[in-house]
């Protein structure tokens, strides 16, 4: 982990996870506190290196990668943490990850580790859109749902920390289908960023860009040829297909390994935002058929 600057005042904890920090009259803003203790540990080891300190903490949405050390912030810093109300309810009550990837009933152990579930923390305020001030800090918070439910992206001197609302490039090429929970959101959110004048952004994982809208559109294109193939696969299926089996093909083209239970779900996840789409844009209907959700292409 390495603290990076951008301007004289902007920065970055570089990572596997980025995690934002703004210094400014004396005062520190942490955006994002890393996935558990430890990182939060390393944060604050080097920024009392460099003399800096922590004030504000933002917590731009409820996945653990992003909160999970703010606990730790939380009990051995006097710093409030703000964030939006609907992520705040998951942050303050973790299990509603693991409930919500496991349909909704009581998740089975093997879901409640520390990277679907962090540690719980009490959100001091909540965050919401447009202009606001948190001390020394004037910023813009805007709404980037799709990723998550309520996410979050932070404009501060021109520079957004940008969460998950977007990935890098090498990240879209790794991953191959990000983890989404509504298509149509994460697309909007991505074309709201483009239409921003900023002087550089920084995703949640990803390298930070002066000039990134060639970024942006890799994100939008990446979105739509997965909801292009899925809607291909569907309608070229003259009686339909299961979800099962759609999401099997999905798997099959794309190369998607899931080793584990936690990373197959969080794939179903994205999986069902993409039906979800299009089924809400009137291309696919669902129905069951003998004891399976079918899916059908639509006549236009």
């Amino acid at each position: 982990m390495e603290l990076i600057g951008i301007s004289d005042c902007c920065h970055y904890f570089s990572g596997a996870v980025n995690i934002g920090y703004v210094n400014k009259e004396g005062q520190g803003l942490l955006i994002d506190s890393g996935i558990d203790k430890g990182t939060a540990k390393k944060v604050l080891k080097i920024l009392k290196e460099h003399q800096l300190p922590i004030d504000h903490v933002i917590l731009t949405h409820a996945h653990t990668d992003h909160y999970g050390g703010a606990s730790y912030l939380q009990k051995e810093l006097s710093v409030k943490l703000h964030a939006p109300q609907l992520e705040a309810a998951i942050m303050e009550h973790p299990i509603l990850e693991p409930i919500y990837l496991w349909n909704g009933a009581v998740p089975i152990k093997k879901l409640r580790n520390k990277f679907l579930e962090g540690e719980p923390v009490i959100i001091d305020e909540f965050l919401v859109e447009g202009q606001q001030e948190l001390g020394s800090f004037h910023f813009e918070a805007v709404h980037l749902p799709g990723h998550s439910y309520s996410q979050m992206g932070i404009i501060i001197d021109g520079i957004l920390y940008g969460a998950d609302s977007y990935f890098g490039t090498k990240v879209l090429e790794k991953h191959k289908v990000p983890f989404i929970v509504d298509a149509g959101a994460t697309i909007s959110s991505l074309e709201k960023l483009k239409s921003l004048t900023l002087q550089g952004a920084l995703p949640g994982h990803g390298d930070y860009e002066t000039a990134f809208d060639g970024t942006i559109q890799a994100n939008i294109d990446c979105h739509n040829n997965i909801k292009l193939f899925l809607l291909n696969h569907i309608k070229s299926s003259t009686d339909g297909i299961s979800m099962e089996a759609l999401m099997k093909r999905m798997f099959d083209h794309f190369g998607l390994k899931a080793r584990e239970i936690g990373q197959w779900l969080l794939y179903r996840t994205s999986f069902t935002a993409y039906i979800s789409s299009l089924i809400e844009d009137g291309t696919v209907a669902i129905s069951v058929n003998e004891y399976t959700l079918w899916l059908k292409g639509e006549p236009l």
